[in-house]
């Protein structure tokens, strides 16, 4: 038995991506093999396909996040059953294909207050949202929380948390729509980052008492956040695309600290730590994917643009695998 897959073959440009016919993967013990409806894209994917996110096997399958049902369970597994709703973050055989084996302790049920869509678009962007706010910045409940690129997959679900958790939150986006769906999803305030004095604007808001700073774009906003940072604010860098040059004295004065964070580099308790936190808020309904476009498994490539070029997308991206 086959199935249609996106695999890259080298590392490169949107290009790469290919849909090709592979054999149906089988699931080992403490697996499942999932029947996968959607596929999330997330920005880590386009970093893997372009060689900037470690070694990797060719060919090779991109894809976390997916979003369907049980087809098989392997040895040992007595979580799952056929036909359950699941998502996943994180597989062993690629998202971007019509099926898919994951490790149990990286599935979740999936609640049916999600489609499967939704479902595509919980597993990255929420649990990095979580990890980066709560284990890496360590935050309190009264600190005030900035998101930058507020308006993405991963931006939601960051204001999506705090708020549901009780935290102040502002953002930033670069569209009137983006601007609107951030203060829907209950920011506080909304800056336009495409205005040449929306960091004065962020500063008089919030008295330069940032405690907080969830960075999308390092490379472009690294000295901007040590800014606007207050006294031993935190900024936890999400997402970077390239180099910047930064002064370290910058971090001194307020004693402020840069924080890296991958979302893979977590010990197994820290992993259902966060699986669990994440589940209970999609349980009570307080947090809900955004999806912004839906692509065919031959239009990965055009999700993968649309990603870099960072295209009006408000959101999470997906793949129809049925298409």
């Amino acid at each position: 038995m086959t199935m249609k897959a996106v695999r890259i073959s080298k590392f490169g440009g949107p290009e790469e991506l290919k849909v090709e016919s592979i054999p149906i993967p089988k699931p080992g013990k403490g697996q499942v093999l999932i029947k996968v409806y959607f596929s999330g894209v997330n920005p880590v994917d386009t970093y893997i396909r372009a060689g900037g996110f470690g070694p990797v096997t060719f060919p090779k399958v991109l894809g976390m996040d997916t979003a369907g049902t049980v087809e098989e369970v392997g040895e040992g597994v007595t979580e799952f059953k056929k036909g359950d709703r699941v998502y996943t973050t994180g597989t062993v055989t690629g998202g971007y294909a019509q099926f898919t084996v994951a490790d149990v302790k990286k599935t979740s049920l999936l609640y049916k207050s999600l489609t499967f869509a939704q479902g595509a678009g919980v597993g990255v962007p929420y649990y990095t949202a979580w990890k980066a706010i709560y284990m890496r910045a360590q935050t309190k409940p009264k600190d005030l929380v900035l998101v930058h690129g507020a308006s993405g997959g991963v931006g939601l679900a960051a204001v999506q948390i705090a708020k549901a958790n009780g935290l102040r939150v502002i953002g930033t986006a670069g569209t009137k729509e983006g601007l609107d769906l951030v203060q829907k999803q209950g920011a506080e305030a909304v800056f336009n980052h495409k205005e040449a004095d929306y960091i004065d604007k962020i500063k008089k808001y919030t008295e330069g008492k940032v405690d907080v700073i969830l960075e999308m774009l390092a490379n472009v906003n690294l000295n901007k956040d040590l800014d606007l940072l207050g006294h031993r604010g935190r900024v936890v860098v999400v997402g970077s695309r390239g180099e910047i040059t930064t002064n370290p004295a910058l971090t001194m004065g307020k004693e402020t600290s840069i924080l890296g964070m991958a979302l893979m580099s977590i010990s197994d308790d820290e992993w259902l730590e966060l699986k669990s936190a994440v589940n209970a808020l999609l349980q009570k309904g307080h947090i809900k994917p955004i999806i912004a476009k839906e692509y065919k498994l031959e239009d990965a490539g055009q999700a993968h643009k649309d990603i870099i070029n960072n295209s009006g997308t408000l959101g999470k991206l997906v793949l129809d695998t049925s298409k």
